[in-house]
């Protein structure tokens, strides 16, 4: 069973926190994408979490927890720079990786010795879990690897009857998963942006933050091995549909061959380039994007996030040969976004 509206009653919150109870399934919306939630200290439960999501049992999962208090149940010892970073940012998209208190389950941490944490700031996920009493394990409502799903209905179309029951809390406000930062290593680092960019954590701790591929090298639990965290895989997620990722002129020559040879394309890319297009190409544009198969990308990086993995998931239903999408914008406020573009046009083994 499934709840199809918005309004979400204490009856069905008391429904989906027993069957969390029971080990099963629960999808729920953060602010960030859909969770796929269930007991995060339960075994058998994870074991059904990865094997849904198809999920490798070395990817850890986050961890979401109800409050701030909550981190001395399942992260020790406890840096003061993570009471720094949860009271500037959370309830938010912030997750931080600490080391993990001795009870638990290394199925949550991909076997490692370090968990991810975080408090969503969606009501509905903070009512859920604060009903449920525990902490949910919640990777991203999907199969792995795909796309994100930011609405219930992309949930139910992506995991049918494998999850239980999907809560609806409406689109997700933020729109891509949240910034990741460990507290493991010797410094500081960033091993997955979101839109709480390093200029902010920074500003937060009062000292430099390693970001990109430098925070993935340095960032190192004591046996010696690289951090794994949830979505740094080089493909990941990735509408079906192959995509491209390049600049204005490159998107342009590449829609323009493209059309040469008949191939059904779809754009998303900014104003500027799109009428640029309709320049070039004129009513042989029009005609190839006749059934709405190219989008105008906001100019925003907050409104481009809410809206990047729902304008790929509209592409990718329409059997096209290509999706081209143009490069956003530099700077640390783009740093989210351009991950993941970066990683769901990534070769897909």
């Amino acid at each position: 069973m499934s709840i199809h509206n918005f309004q979400t009653t204490d009856s069905d919150l008391d429904r989906a926190a027993e069957l969390l109870r029971q080990g099963r399934l629960v999808a729920f919306p953060t602010e960030t994408v859909y969770g796929l939630g269930c007991d995060a200290s339960s075994e058998a439960a994870l074991k059904r979490l990865y094997l849904v999501k198809g999920r490798p049992v070395d990817h850890p999962v986050i961890v979401h927890i109800a409050a701030v208090a909550d981190l001395e149940k399942w992260a020790a010892p406890i840096p003061p720079a993570a009471y720094k970073l949860a009271e500037a940012f959370w309830p938010g998209p912030l997750t931080l990786i600490l080391p993990r208190a001795a009870q638990v389950s290394r199925l949550v941490t991909g076997g490692q010795d370090s968990v991810g944490l975080r408090v969503p700031a969606h009501p509905l996920a903070r009512k859920l879990i604060e009903r449920f009493g525990g902490g949910l394990a919640a990777p991203s409502a999907n199969r792995f690897g795909r796309l994100s799903p930011t609405t219930a209905q992309a949930v139910r179309e992506g995991l049918g009857d494998d999850v239980d029951m999907v809560l609806d809390g409406g689109p997700c406000d933020v729109g891509i998963e949240s910034t990741i930062v460990s507290l493991v290593g010797e410094r500081p680092a960033i091993l997955r942006p979101g839109m709480i960019d390093v200029k902010a954590i920074e500003a937060v701790l009062g000292l430099a933050v390693e970001a990109g591929s430098a925070a993935t090298a340095k960032t190192k639990p004591d046996q010696g091995d690289a951090i794994r965290v949830p979505g740094a895989l080089p493909s990941h997620y990735a509408p079906r549909t192959p995509m491209a990722v390049a600049q204005s002129a490159d998107i342009i020559e590449l829609f323009g061959e493209g059309l040469a040879i008949g191939r059904n394309q779809g754009v998303i890319a900014f104003e500027e380039t799109v009428e640029a297009m309709k320049s070039s190409f004129g009513q042989g544009f029009l005609n190839a994007m006749e059934f709405e198969t190219w989008i105008v990308a906001p100019d925003d990086a907050g409104e481009y996030a809410r809206r990047i993995y729902d304008s790929l998931r509209r592409l990718d239903q329409l059997a096209l040969h290509k999706i081209l999408v143009e490069a956003v914008p530099t700077g640390t406020a783009w740093d989210g976004v351009r991950d993941r573009l970066t990683r769901a046009s990534a070769p897909q083994l």
